[in-house]
C-alpha cells in the first residue's frame, strides 16, 4: 500500500463548521413525500446526465430499461426536484437538481435512488454537496465520468468490465472518497490530497502517478484524477 498522510484536525474542524453553520438555517419540516422519476430511451444512443445535489444522500447504480428511473424522498416541499431532459435522438440530456437549499440536518430527510441505462454512452456529471453518495457505476457505458464532492462521503464502485476507455476526474471535498477500481483493465491514476490524506492499494507508484501492470497493454484503459481539498481519498485496485 503506497500511503501519504498528512494532519486531520483542520478536515475535521472545517467538516464540523460546514455542519453547524447548517444549523442556523433550519427549514420547514412537512410531510415525507416520495416521487418517482422516469424517463424513456427515446432512441438515445448517447447521453449527458448532470446530476446536481446540495445536501443529502444520493443512490446510483445501473440497470435501468429506461434512462433514467427512480425515486426521491424529501419533507422539504420547496427541496423538490427539478427535472429537465431533451432527447433528439441518437442524443439525450438529462438534469436532475437540487433547488437552492438553505440548512440541512435534524429531521430534514433528502434521498435520491436512481438507476441508469446500461447501454448508452454516458458522459455523467455528478455534484454532491453534504450527506453521502453511494455510486455504482461499475455496469454503466461510460465515457467521461466527472464528481464534484462536498462535505460529506463518496463511495465509488467502479469495479465491473468496461468495454471502452473512460476518464474519471475527482475535485473538492472536506469529506472522504473511497474509489474501488475495475480488474482485468489498465488503470492509470494520480491523487492529490490537499492537507488531507491519499492511500492507494493494488497500484504500483510511477513518478508522480500510480499504475497497474496491464496500463497502456490493455484493449481498456482507465484514467483517474483526483484532487481532494482537506479530507481522505482511498483508491482500490
Amino acid at each position: 500500500m503506497q500511503k501519504t498522510r498528512r494532519p486531520m484536525v483542520a478536515a475535521a474542524a472545517l467538516g464540523m463548521i460546514v455542519l453547524a453553520g447548517c444549523e442556523f438555517d433550519r427549514p420547514n419540516v412537512g410531510a415525507m413525500r416520495d416521487e418517482p422519476v422516469s424517463i424513456d430511451l427515446g432512441g438515445a444512443e448517447r447521453a449527458n446526465v448532470e446530476l446536481d445535489m446540495g445536501a443529502g444522500e444520493m443512490i446510483l447504480r445501473g440497470g435501468s430499461q429506461k434512462l433514467i428511473e427512480g425515486n426521491f424522498e424529501y419533507n422539504i416541499a420547496e427541496w423538490k426536484p427539478i427535472v429537465r431532459s431533451s432527447i433528439m435522438a441518437p442524443h439525450a440530456t438529462v438534469t436532475i437538481q437540487q433547488p437552492q437549499h438553505r440548512g440541512f440536518g435534524g429531521d430534514t430527510h433528502y434521498r435520491w435512488d436512481l438507476t441508469l441505462n446500461d447501454s448508452v454512452l454516458l458522459d455523467l456529471a455528478i455534484r454532491c454537496g453534504a450527506g453521502q453518495a453511494q455510486l455504482d457505476l461499475g455496469d454503466l457505458k461510460l465515457r467521461d465520468l466527472n464528481i464534484q464532492m462536498g462535505a460529506g462521503q463518496v463511495q465509488l464502485d467502479l469495479r465491473g468490465k468496461p468495454s471502452r476507455d473512460y476518464d474519471v476526474n475527482i475535485s473538492g471535498g472536506v469529506g472522504q472518497a473511497t474509489i474501488q477500481l475495475p480488474q482485468g483493465v489498465g488503470i492509470w491514476a494520480e491523487a492529490h490530497g490537499g492537507i488531507g490524506s491519499v492511500n492507494v492499494s493494488g497500484l504500483e507508484k510511477h513518478g508522480d502517478h500510480w499504475e497497474n501492470g496491464l496500463y497502456d497493454s490493455s484493449k481498456v484503459n482507465v484514467r483517474l484524477k483526483v484532487q481532494g481539498g482537506i479530507g481522505e481519498i482511498r483508491m482500490i485496485g
